[in-house]
């Protein structure tokens, strides 16, 4: 591959035996790879300055125990003087029902509030001293978009859902610019290593305890400390109207500048699964199997949600959603009906669809953007979600190869930091539907198989499908005129069993031509 000015000029598939394709005044430098040369891999629903801070604070996200938690904690806790102990990243099926207790934080943290929210950031664990400061206790009402976690005489156990996080996050520490434009920095880094050369940042507004990130971005572009291109979606803020529209659309022309376009608009519909607030048709069951009277929250309104869409899709906005239950895709669909496909809208994580809205997606040119690496069966799955949504809605998770197969755009991406921002790691599960190298997961059954896509669509929806949802055609791919954003791995993964498809790694990236992770 020859390369001028950040751009590919020219590829040979037997190599070059002399670089005359070069102006006669440029200096050649030959690189041998060593490897299968790749399209960079685009990240469509990433948060990379949330990532970085949980990086550098009390990093929660490699362990999976509770007793492995509590050691980390405490370690942290006696390391750094800090008023208060913030981090995050541990996973719900370590704690029975996913609700970790403020007891065993205030073992080993008695004297500080701590603050920590878990992998999907739909929750947070905080210790007796945070629920005292901020002044929780059992006569706190519930907020009306999310929940306390209580014990049998109504107090707090140490648990907060969805939006009762933030009657601790508001109270928290400023984190400061600094500390903003280093987490960003290793955020970047990181998904550098892992080959990701751009990406769409899923929340740029103040949210679960951080500040707005835009300014963050908007400096790292004009420093050049941006090195990927990116797309912010601007936080949508679902207590209010569509009078916010034209405060989006200053936004958009303050923040856009260099590498950094804020051009999207992020909507959150509902909630999660596993704590029973994603949006369903019918009701969640309980341990026994029967029907409950919780259908979990959608957070704003259809009927708001339709103008939220049209009046965004009529300033120009790519509207993305959040949505995991079949009511909240439902309902963004609807709203959607109408708009413009030109402007690229997705509708992210997909965990449940009827079967009926299904081709809906490639009727209404709404992308799917998927998060692959959660279609598998694991601990969160199996013991979380599966029993309290039924056989026959169970059967109806992630339908990736049923999307693909109606004809939807498919685009991908990690989520991270509520899970690893690796896409090998997400393309292995997209295939063959279980998790790459889980310990205690070998020879597991796949999660539904029939729902799998094959390589080249999997592989295309992290490079030149996410590249799209970010209007940079002229990404993901290796051709002439395209944009150098390209990875070199360690192995072809197209070459050997899917089995192996997690095991290539990158060796390394390089963004507009230019070496970023070696």
């Amino acid at each position: 591959m020859l390369v001028e000015d950040g751009r590919v000029v020219e590829l040979r598939p037997g190599g070059f035996e002399t670089v005359g394709s070069a102006s006669s005044s440029t200096t050649v430098e030959v690189v041998d790879v060593e490897g299968l040369l790749s399209p960079g891999f685009t990240d469509a629903h990433v948060h990379p300055i949330q990532g970085g801070l949980e990086r550098l604070r009390c990093d929660l996200s490699e362990l999976a125990t509770r007793e492995e938690y509590l050691a980390a904690i405490r370690a942290y806790a006696d390391r750094v003087d800090a008023p208060w102990i913030l981090g995050g990243g541990w996973a719900m099926p370590a704690f029975p029902g996913g609700t970790p207790l403020a007891a065993d934080l205030d073992a080993v943290v008695p004297d500080r509030p701590v603050f920590l929210p878990n992998r999907d950031h739909h929750g947070a664990w905080v210790n007796s001293r945070a629920l005292e400061l901020v002044g929780i206790d059992e006569h706190t009402p519930d907020p009306p978009d999310g929940r306390i976690e209580r014990d049998a005489d109504g107090r707090p156990s140490g648990t907060l859902h969805e939006g009762a996080t933030a009657l601790v996050s508001r109270h928290l520490p400023r984190t400061t610019g600094a500390d903003y434009r280093a987490a960003l920095l290793a955020g970047q880094r990181y998904l550098h290593s892992l080959g990701v050369t751009g990406w769409q940042d899923a929340i740029v507004g103040a949210y679960s305890g951080m500040d707005d990130p835009g300014s963050t971005y908007r400096d790292a572009a004009a420093s050049g400390e941006l090195r990927s291109h990116v797309v912010g979606a601007l936080w949508w803020e679902r207590s209010r109207g569509v009078e916010q529209v034209a405060e989006l659309v200053e936004r958009r022309a303050a923040l856009t500048a260099g590498r950094f376009r804020a051009t999207s608009v992020k909507i959150m519909q509902d909630g999660v699964a596993e704590n029973g607030t994603a949006a369903l048709l019918e009701p969640y069951l309980d341990k026994c199997g029967h029907a409950t009277d919780n259908r979990g929250h959608s957070f704003i309104d259809a009927d708001a949600l339709q103008d939220a869409v049209r009046a965004l899709d009529a300033a120009g906005f790519q509207v993305h959603v959040h949505t995991i239950g079949d009511r909240a895709v439902r309902e963004t669909l609807d709203a959607m009906v109408g708009t413009d496909p030109e402007r690229r809208h997705h509708i992210a994580h997909l965990q449940l669809i009827h079967p009926d809205d299904v081709p809906r997606f490639g009727e209404l040119g709404v992308a799917a953007n998927m998060q692959a690496l959660w279609a598998c069966h694991d601990d969160q799955m199996d013991e979380l979600t599966l029993p309290f949504l039924g056989e026959e809605r169970a059967g109806w998770q992630y339908p990736f190869g049923a999307l693909h197969r109606s004809g939807a755009r498919m685009v991908a991406g990690s989520d991270w930091p509520v899970s690893t921002p690796d896409p090998l790691a997400a393309i292995h599960t997209a295939v063959t539907r279980t998790a790459y190298g889980e310990p205690g997961r070998a020879g597991s059954e796949p999660l539904l198989p029939d729902q799998a896509l094959d390589l080249t669509t999997a592989f295309a929806a992290y490079t030149s499908g996410s590249a799209w949802v970010n209007h940079r055609e002229d990404a993901g791919v290796l051709r002439a005129g395209a944009v150098a954003d390209v990875v070199v791995l360690d192995r072809d993964p197209f070459a050997g069993p899917p089995e192996e498809i997690g095991a290539a790694r990158v060796t390394s990236t390089w963004v507009d031509g230019e070496l970023v992770h070696h």
